[in-house]
């Protein structure tokens, strides 16, 4: 586990690439690379990201979004627009599941149910719905999304 400590999306998004990257190289064949399994945690300086899935956002959007004084970036990901700030912690694991002997639904799975072991710890009643993610109540308090690169490990 490394605390990147609070840090802007881009900041952070080159650190797991970097780290993806060794992974990337290992599976490939590269002479010497050696991938190894880290979650990476940080807490983000005001940012929206847009996914994939989501091309309804102007630059008129962005702009409004800019001058709130977070930072807008569309990504990879395949979400819907998501902020993150601080006061959020934010883990960036970046694994080979096959290490782990897992797919991608036991994954979110298992992530789930550490969110929600977490806020049982803290007196939280946690729980999940059909959609990915854990829930106090009706309010979303734990996403779970993934990169492309995630599926380059399954």
């Amino acid at each position: 586990m490394i605390n990147l400590q609070r840090m802007g999306f881009v900041s952070a998004f080159d650190v797991q690439m970097r780290y993806a990257r060794y992974h990337l190289d290992e599976l490939a064949g590269k002479q010497g690379a050696q991938g190894f399994n880290v979650v990476l945690l940080v807490e983000h300086n005001p940012v929206y990201t847009v996914g994939l899935r989501d091309k309804s956002y102007t630059k008129e959007d962005e702009l409004k979004l800019r001058a709130t004084g977070a930072e807008f970036h569309r990504t990879n990901r395949g979400g819907l627009i998501t902020f993150h700030g601080p006061g959020q912690l934010v883990a960036y694991p970046i694994i080979n599941l096959k290490d782990f002997k897992l797919g991608v639904r036991d994954y979110v799975c298992n992530l789930e149910k550490t969110m929600i072991k977490t806020c049982n710890y803290f007196g939280l009643d946690a729980h999940t719905t059909q959609d990915t993610g854990v829930w106090i109540g009706d309010r979303k308090i734990g996403a779970i999304g993934k990169y492309i690169f995630t599926y380059l490990f399954f």
